[in-house]
């Protein structure tokens, strides 16, 4: 029976030498291999085999891993990301180890144990040693060959990884899938989008890869050049286009699944674009998916992207037809339940055939008249948009209406848009047709911007923190031509503006130095893609709808069936009978296991008025620990005692608890206070015990109480839930994430509420992701991980305090400049960092955009600016060493 994969190869047009192997007769020489058992949830248990390997003559480090079995398997490679390691894909491996593949990590050139110098992904070194690598996996005994020497194989890996997956594609015919996850297409574009330098990310590369002199001489050479002229020549472009899978655009004939992210201001959505004409053009099944973050940041939604990798290798690598791997394109959009995932405030959006980034074009009528302004001498100070370390966590508030970006007075023009009627969903690149002219006939370099303004123009927010560069020369001066905005997916509210702005400079892009004047004129409407044919899903019933009567009814009868069998609960301890909460070697065991622990010897206490943060990463223990304390589940050892009272299922006790854990069930058509109503009903107690309404200001859910839940947001809901929690205004009060779905002022809300709930002599509990909203409201923390307690006690011994901020800078900072950025107004501090390349600075009073607007101002050359978040680095030491 004929393959899938050899089908594909049949029918796929040939090129001379399309199928010829890439460093067909390269020695791969095998050194002494390291086996060991890699821990893992649930058989069959992973083993992973360490070994140096140089298939191109260089020393490279790699990891093999496989599951139990003796059968064949196909075959997996995983490249990791520029700057990292093998280890950095090593979790990834082992999940795809035990789904049945055989699965091979390796550090590139230059990284890692590996030798040899970063050479960018040169066809003759980093994708040479990626055809070396698949001799090496033909000739192991358990990897599925399509035919000697050819075995099955996939190629994934984010950024630098996913570009190699595309190269490989290319150069090698024994690639048979491939996963490639925010790349790069063309990386003279990335760098260099229409002539600029985009200098801010290229000196990130440069530094990340561990200076110039890591690198092959040549790209050091180009890197310098460009650099100090701070505009990219036709050899630095031609070297690095010669490097990117856009080279071998017609050899790419494999079904490939592209992963691009919306936070992404290095390889934008752009380059996904240019992937996905060029892959379906020579026939291969091709799928497409805008996942939430990127290189700015965000959330890279790593479950949901490994689980839709893994499904598309299931289909195309194990031949499993049935396997449903996704629509032809996917987009994750801010707000509700993603109907795909079920990952709070996101949701999936699709459609079955990719609609490219000008699809369903609207015209977007603009004031009109032609704008003037400069470029400043020395381009300084640079507007701003996204910068590099801090650019995610603002295109993340941008699509909840927050954002950061300054634009100088003089040097930018805008063309606004009237109110909106009705709300738009942009979903693609905007374009823009205007005429532009420079002074003394230089080249006019300009970047341009799409905002979100609110209805009373006081906030504007650009969608993404994403701008575009554009150098017009003198010959397409003074003619109409047409410029496209960066692609987004974002919602215009009606009643807002769309705001077309133009500045001659931006913080992440070289501008010229030389003084100019420019002039735009608007030519016509803002033209914006709304993408008809994707459709949002609808978020599905919640299981509790039809599922908690059918519960109540099988826990009714499990009481009946039980009661006599219960074990007589212990008896109070007084000497505890003011103490929320004490928990002793509690223990839990995974379901069906032995000697798989849940939760081992967890022991800690809380007193009344903490606000106690449990943190732990995924898998840590958190949510087991918190059903066992609200009486869900039965620990196998240990005991939970609250105010001296031992916890088993419906002890008295728990009447002074109130829980939001794993969500709330509502019923949909009644309204959110009948909920509450009913909910206080059913526990049997007095109406005047309730203080419903005391639980209904802190929810703020105004006229909203009126309607029907069905017709509540994921924030609604969430808000709505945290009140049924605090009716009756337990003694503890115990809330698992309960910042999902929350927009960041009800966030600050919400902190507001669990320190004020404490100050009056009650307990929170409260486990959280966010980092930074535990270490501002919580008094103690108790961190978990695997099970076990790492650390307990307050937040301020575990990681200090203080409004610090970050900086990182591409050259050392003297100490006279750190002086003046100490005097600065609202600043209580700032010192330099031990390598002099930055600054700790402490606010005491100004904004971290004013900051960063002030360090522009002193031409501090600035390469990132976050929050030093020392509950993160606290966090990351006690679960991992502080590993990235």
């Amino acid at each position: 029976m004929e393959t899938p994969t050899a089908r594909w190869r049949r029918l796929l047009p040939r090129t001379p030498g399309r199928w010829a192997a890439v460093g067909a007769a390269l020695a791969v020489l095998v050194g002494g291999g390291t086996w060991s058992a890699v821990a893992d949830d649930g058989p069959p248990a992973v083993q992973r085999e360490d070994r140096m390997l140089r298939p191109g003559g260089v020393p490279i480090d790699t990891s093999y891993f496989t599951a139990g079995g003796s059968g064949k398997r196909p075959a997996v490679l995983i490249g990791h990301g520029f700057g990292g390691s093998k280890n950095d894909v090593r979790a990834q491996a082992e999940k795809l180890a035990a789904d049945g593949y055989a699965v091979l990590t390796w550090s590139a050139r230059g990284f890692g144990k590996s030798g040899g110098a970063i050479s960018l992904n040169d066809p003759d070194s980093e994708v040479k040693d990626v055809s070396g690598l698949i001799d090496w996996l033909a000739k192991r005994p358990e990897v599925e060959l399509d035919k000697k020497g050819d075995p099955r194989v996939g190629l994934t890996g984010a950024s630098y990884g996913g570009a190699v997956s595309l190269l490989a594609a290319g150069h090698d015919q024994r690639v048979d899938a491939i996963a490639p996850v925010i790349t790069y297409w063309n990386l003279a574009d990335a760098l260099f989008p229409d002539g600029v330098f985009k200098k801010l990310w290229a000196g990130i590369f440069i530094t990340t890869g561990g200076g110039c002199e890591k690198f092959e001489k040549r790209l050091c050479e180009m890197y310098e050049r460009v650099a100090v002229s701070g505009k990219p020549d036709a050899a630095a472009t031609k070297l690095l286009a010669e490097r990117s899978p856009s080279a071998v655009a017609d050899r790419i004939k494999v079904p490939s699944l592209l992963l691009q992210g919306q936070s992404d201001s290095l390889f934008p959505l752009g380059q996904a674009d240019a992937m996905q004409k060029a892959i379906s053009a020579n026939g291969a099944p091709v799928s497409v998916d805008w996942i939430s973050g990127g290189h700015d940041g965000g959330d890279n939604e790593t479950p949901r992207v490994e689980g839709r990798v893994g499904a598309w290798f299931d289909r195309y690598l194990k031949e499993e037809t049935g396997t449903d791997t996704g629509p032809a394109f996917r987009v994750t959009r801010t707000g509700g339940i993603d109907s795909t995932d079920g990952a709070a405030l996101k949701r999936g959006a699709s459609s079955d055939t990719y609609p490219g980034l000008r699809s369903g074009g609207r015209e977007i009528p603009l004031g009109e008249g032609t704008k003037t302004f400069r470029n400043p001498a020395g381009s300084a100070p640079p507007a701003i948009s996204a910068v590099p370390g801090v650019g995610g966590g603002l295109s993340q508030l941008s699509s909840l209406g927050v954002g950061l970006s300054l634009d100088f007075p003089g040097q930018f023009g805008r063309f606004e848009s009237a109110p909106l009627a009705t709300s738009v969903h942009v979903t693609g690149t905007p374009t823009a047709r205007v005429t532009v002219k420079a002074t003394e006939g230089r080249d006019a370099v300009l970047f341009g911007k799409v905002y979100d303004v609110s209805p009373d123009g006081r906030q504007q927010v650009l969608p993404s923190q994403l701008v575009a560069p554009y150098r017009i020369t003198p010959d397409q001066q003074g003619k109409p031509i047409e410029l496209a905005l960066p692609a987004v997916d974002h919602e215009f509210d009606a009643g807002h503006r769309m705001r077309l702005v133009f500045s001659a400079t931006d913080l992440g892009y070289a501008s010229p130095a030389e003084p100019a004047t420019y002039t735009v004129t608007a030519d016509g409407p803002l033209t914006v893609p709304t993408a008809p044919a994707v459709k949002t899903a609808a978020a599905a019933l919640p299981w509790w709808t039809w599922g908690l009567p059918a519960a109540a009814l099988v826990i009714a009868a499990a009481l009946l069936i039980t009661a006599r069998r219960r074990t007589a609960t212990p008896a109070p301890d007084p000497e505890l009978t003011d103490v929320p909460l004490q928990i002793t070697g509690l223990s839990k065991k995974y379901a069906k296991s032995v000697d798989r622990y849940a939760v081992r010897e967890l022991s800690f206490r809380v007193e009344k008025g903490q606000v106690l943060g449990l943190l732990g990463p995924n898998g840590a223990g958190k949510t087991t620990t918190l059903r066992m304390l609200m009486g869900l589940i039965t620990p196998d050892e240990g005991e939970i005692r609250v105010f001296g009272q031992a916890i088993r299922p419906g002890a008295p006790v728990l009447s002074r608890v109130g829980a939001f854990v794993e969500g709330a069930g509502f019923l949909p058509h009644l309204s959110g206070r009948a909920n509450l109503d009913l909910y206080w009903q059913a526990t049997g107690r007095p109406a005047e015990d309730a203080h419903i309404d005391e639980a209904l200001e802190i929810a703020g859910l105004g006229d909203a109480l009126a309607r029907a839940v069905r017709t509540y947001s994921q924030g609604m809901r969430q808000r709505l839930a945290i009140a049924q929690a605090m009716l009756g205004m337990p003694d503890l009060l115990i809330l698992d994430e309960p910042t999902n779905g929350l927009d960041p002022p009800q966030i600050r809300e919400m902190r507001d509420v669990m320190i004020r709930y404490a100050a009056g002599g009650r307990t929170v509990i409260v486990s959280s992701h966010l980092l930074s909203e535990v270490e501002q409201s919580c008094t103690h923390l108790v961190v978990m991980d695997r099970g076990r307690l790492v650390q307990a006690g307050p937040v301020a011994e575990i990681t200090g305090s203080g409004d610090m901020i970050l900086v990182t800078t591409a050259e050392e900072v003297s100490e006279p400049l750190a002086e003046k950025v100490a005097s600065l107004p609202g600043i209580g501090s700032a010192v330099r960092l031990d390598d002099g390349r930055g600054l700790l600075v402490r606010l005491d009073g100004a904004t971290t955009s004013r900051l960063v607007a002030d360090l522009v101002r002193l031409d501090v050359p600035v390469t990132g600016v976050g929050p030093h978040r020392r509950l993160e680095d606290a966090f990351l030491t006690l679960i991992s060493g502080g590993a990235a």
